[in-house]
């Protein structure tokens, strides 16, 4: 039987997509949040566009006048050194700029998934704090009633005070926890409203779907950013070992002399030509090592991101599991509860029992049905947090 339900489970895994059924996530979170985010996107565009163009060196102008004794001296120059071979070192800064960009995205991503997932968090916990209440009154209405029966009790001699003492214990606790609930729920309502865009009540709670462990590892967020910063540092490696390798450069120099004196020969002089550089640092072997030693660290970085993640989706399915397993138990219960509510009541009817034994296992019923839906919540709650991992 408990291999058939594995089975099952293992089923349900492989065939549910993973779904929010609910409109755009983003839209539960304020429109500054949602800014916050835009803004720093459009900032990676930026210093993308800027890290491709780091290797065009800037053209120089310089102007300079001196007033001399005999004659004044004013000229402007124009200078241009431009690499258009650095041993592979241009194309890596492209692919650079590229990966970076990818990487940053990921991570804003990532940022932006765990502000929804806060904000469903507290939106489920608001919803499953109403259904805490619910029980903890469910909970007191029972204790009251067995304080009005232990009391009869005592009066009539069938039991001594410490039974009704114990009975006026349990239902202060009772108020005790309901007022404990009442105040967490204001307090999940308060964190709520920092974030999201309106009231608790607009909002319908999201529905997630089982999702197979395949995919959760094929678009998890945290893998495919570690990938992308192995790309990142693989280029950078390149480029650091290339800064050490012959440089070709193009130069241009324009200089212009704006003086009429009989000494200049000539106003305008231009020089085109081609230089060859090759740095020789004593800590070029240390500068190359080191771009090297971050590049193997981020593909064990990967290495060891991949089985965190595969030990997250487990003990995720297997917190699901229990919970269906005590959704499965209170189901029982619920219908052994309504099974005798039904002979209770019979007996009621019949004179052998009275109304708060009616009420009694009423309540008690009911609790049963209000944590069916708490689990059902507890459920979601674990979903959630695999799809604040999952890249849209």
């Amino acid at each position: 039987m408990h291999l058939a339900k594995s089975l099952n489970f293992l089923l349900i895994s492989i065939l549910c997509p993973f779904a929010l059924l609910n409109a755009k996530d983003e839209d539960i979170l304020s429109k500054d949040r949602l800014k916050q985010f835009k803004l720093s996107e459009e900032k990676v565009i930026e210093d993308s566009a800027k890290l491709q163009k780091d290797w065009i060196n800037p053209i120089t102008i310089t102007y300079s006048k001196i007033d001399g004794e005999i004659t004044d001296t004013e000229k402007t120059v124009i200078s241009v050194n431009q690499p258009i071979f650095k041993s592979g070192g241009i194309y890596s800064a492209i692919l650079y700029a590229k990966a970076n960009k990818i990487y940053s995205n990921l991570d804003i991503n990532l940022q932006r998934k765990e502000m929804i997932r806060k904000a469903y968090n507290l939106l489920f916990n608001i919803h499953k704090t109403n259904l805490e209440i619910k029980k903890s009154e469910l909970i007191l209405k029972n204790a009251q009633i067995d304080i009005v029966r232990k009391k009869e009790q005592v009066l009539n001699g069938f039991l001594d005070t410490s039974y009704l003492d114990n009975a006026i214990l349990d239902a202060n606790t009772a108020k005790k926890n309901l007022a404990d609930l009442k105040y967490q729920k204001k307090a999940f309502i308060n964190n709520f409203n920092n974030i999201a865009s309106n009231d608790y009540k607009i909002f319908k709670l999201p529905e997630f779907n089982i999702v197979s462990k395949k995919q959760f590892i094929s678009n998890n967020l945290e893998i495919l950013k570690s990938q992308a910063d192995i790309e990142t540092k693989k280029q950078l490696k390149t480029m650091t070992i290339s800064q050490y390798l012959p440089t070709i450069s193009a130069t241009y120099d324009f200089t212009r002399n704006h003086s009429n004196s009989a000494n200049i020969v000539e106003k305008e002089v231009q020089n085109v030509g081609i230089s060859i550089s090759m740095p020789i640092d004593v800590r070029t072997f240390n500068d190359i090592e080191s771009s090297q030693i971050n590049y193997l660290k981020s593909k064990l970085s990967l290495k060891t991101q991949k089985l965190e993640e595969e030990n997250f989706f487990r003990t995720q399915m297997q917190k699901i599991e229990t919970i269906e397993e005590k959704i499965k138990i209170t189901k029982d219960d619920y219908k052994l509860y309504s099974s005798l509510l039904n002979t209770i009541v019979e007996e009621k009817n019949a004179g052998l029992k009275t109304k708060s034994d009616v009420d009694t296992l009423l309540n008690s019923s009911k609790v049963k049905e209000v944590e069916l839906k708490i689990f059902k919540i507890d459920k979601q709650l674990e979903l959630l947090e695999l799809y604040a991992k999952l890249k849209k």
